[in-house]
């Protein structure tokens, strides 16, 4: 039990883990730059710890999705390059001036705007392109390239703003048929070469993400964007695992905090989904939904408590969820659970909560990260 989380449940986030992965990603790309995808409190994980393990590893720039998430970074002390991965509009030109973050543009006018807060705080901002290879997202759509480069050379003219590279994103990467990713890569380098052929300089290139980096090294490029991998989730069931060795940096733990035997045909929790069959003993846990626990979940949702593996009783609640431990022996209060993780020979990863629920292990450890406190260990 941790005293310091101030509540019996919570992350556990294994440095050692996420080392290990960084390592053999950057064995994977070569002499490639990794730019850590480190967005969305790095999926979950804690942005600014992460940082620093990404720094140990000689990481020297970070990707991020929200201003917000580049000054959290700043201010915690990151000199690093940070990427902003969205788009910035006009109003926010200023920020991104004062936190030296790189922007993506696709406007020569949003250019001129971050350009205009450049030259007034007498400071220079380099910035990525962005091409719509496919993703339909953001970004020049690359079969307009010729219309595009038109307006990326308004971009280039401008004093304080200049260009660092160009940026697309896959979307079909992670699946087994990969006739569109090669669409996109040769859309990508189409473009490229209309904008080259403009006479605009493009020195550095990035298109490829976790499921590229498994499966496409044609893409590397440059630079390589790692995000879901760095965390020890595979980007989908499609992709060839043996291409890259990778650990699971997060588990979800909780202490049981109330036991009680309850007799048969005894209901638990909201709507009365649990009804017991015999004479039971019920656990009560001290997260919920709030806390990224998926109450979709509860009907298939099982843990582990002292080697034995346990069912969810009943609906996952808003802050608390229920577990039926009549099996489990000698289990007592403050005993640790296993929501997320391993004990023994049993695990429980985000892909099968992610797999019960119909969505994706993206979702699931972002969603744990949210609420619960985060605890580092080695």
């Amino acid at each position: 039990m941790y005293k310091n989380a101030l509540r019996p449940a919570w992350v556990e986030i294994n440095l050692n883990n996420l080392d290990f992965n960084i390592k053999n990603i950057k064995a994977k790309i070569g002499d490639r730059e990794m730019i850590g995808v480190i967005k969305a409190d790095a999926y979950g994980h804690g942005s600014v710890k992460v940082a620093e393990v990404l720094r140990a590893n000689g990481c020297k720039t970070f990707a991020i999705a929200t201003i917000h998430e580049a000054i959290t970074l700043r201010e915690a002390g990151a000199t690093e390059e940070i990427i902003l991965l969205g788009l910035a509009p006009d109003m926010y030109a200023e920020a991104i001036v004062k936190y030296d973050i790189t922007p993506v543009v696709c406007d020569s006018s949003n250019a001129a705007a971050i350009d205009k807060a450049a030259a007034a705080a007498g400071k220079l901002v380099r910035g990525l392109i962005a091409v719509d290879t496919g993703m339909g997202r953001i970004g020049y759509l690359a079969d307009e390239a010729e219309a595009a480069a038109e307006d990326v050379k308004k971009i280039q003219a401008l004093e304080n703003f200049k260009i660092k590279g160009m940026f697309s994103h896959m979307s079909t990467a992670d699946a087994y048929d990969k006739t569109y990713s090669h669409q996109q890569e040769e859309k990508y380098n189409k473009f490229y070469q209309t904008l080259t052929a403009a006479g605009i300089d493009i020195p550095f290139k990035t298109l490829a993400n976790s499921a590229s980096i498994m499966e496409l090294p044609e893409v590397y490029f440059d630079a390589c964007r790692p995000g879901i991998i760095l965390y020890g989730c595979y980007p989908s069931d499609e992709v060839d695992k043996n291409q890259l060795a990778i650990k699971p940096v997060m588990s979800v733990k909780a202490n049981i905090i109330h036991l009680k035997d309850v007799p048969e045909n005894f209901s638990v929790g909201y709507g009365r989904k649990f009804i017991s069959k015999r004479p039971s003993k019920i656990a009560t846990l001290a997260l919920g939904y709030a806390d990224g626990y998926p109450r979709p979940y509860s009907q298939f949702a099982k843990v582990l408590v002292n080697g034995c593996v346990a069912p969810v009783a009943g609906n996952i609640c808003m802050d608390q969820c229920m577990v039926d431990v009549t099996d489990v022996p000698d289990v007592k209060i403050g005993d640790e659970v296993i929501i997320m993780g391993t004990d023994g020979k049993n695990t429980i990863l985000a892909d099968d909560i992610a797999r019960a629920t119909g969505t994706i292990n993206y979702e699931i450890v972002c969603a744990f990260g949210q609420r619960l406190p985060k605890v580092y260990v080695k």
